[in-house]
């Protein structure tokens, strides 16, 4: 695995139980990382709460991973639905216009992701930086508004 670029704060990763070890050293502060990799917090957390930085959390996971003491966790990635889709379309348009659709599209692609496989879990975000762009006051409380009854009522949150 490639740690050597990208966004590595959502990665999650476990130690991995091996009979044989061989011979190896560590420092204090990738014992504290390998410690609290437990399969279920983000690299972001295990930084803030070993005080690292991410650069210096991305050598301290690369190092654990060439010694193979730990691995990646494969996170189910729920994505938003079409009928969600259609929904912030719609909701959007009544904002801006009908240059809604390019503005969502170019929003997701800055985030990093394809509309067809948009996680759930970055939603609100999504819908915030797309609030941003909205210049009426009231249409942008009243599209915030509707967004957040969707995304509740789709469980997105």
């Amino acid at each position: 695995m490639d740690l050597s670029s990208g966004e590595i704060s959502t990665l999650i990763f476990k130690r991995i139980v091996r009979d044989e070890l061989g011979d190896f050293s560590i420092d204090h502060r990738m014992l504290t990382v390998f410690m609290e990799l437990d399969g279920q917090t983000n690299l972001g957390a295990v930084a803030r709460r070993a005080g690292l930085n991410m650069s210096t959390m991305r050598e301290i996971v690369s190092r654990l991973l060439h010694l193979k003491l730990i691995e990646q966790v494969e996170e189910k990635i729920l994505s938003i639905d079409k009928d969600f889709l259609e929904y912030l379309y719609m909701q959007y348009s009544l904002a801006v216009g009908p240059v809604a659709e390019v503005l969502i599209e170019e929003e997701v692609h800055d985030l990093g992701y394809d509309l067809s496989q948009f996680p759930t879990q970055r939603i609100a975000e999504l819908v915030d930086r797309l609030s941003r762009d909205i210049r009426r006051e009231e249409k942008k409380a009243t599209f915030t508004k509707n967004m957040i009854k969707k995304i509740r009522e789709k469980g997105y949150f």
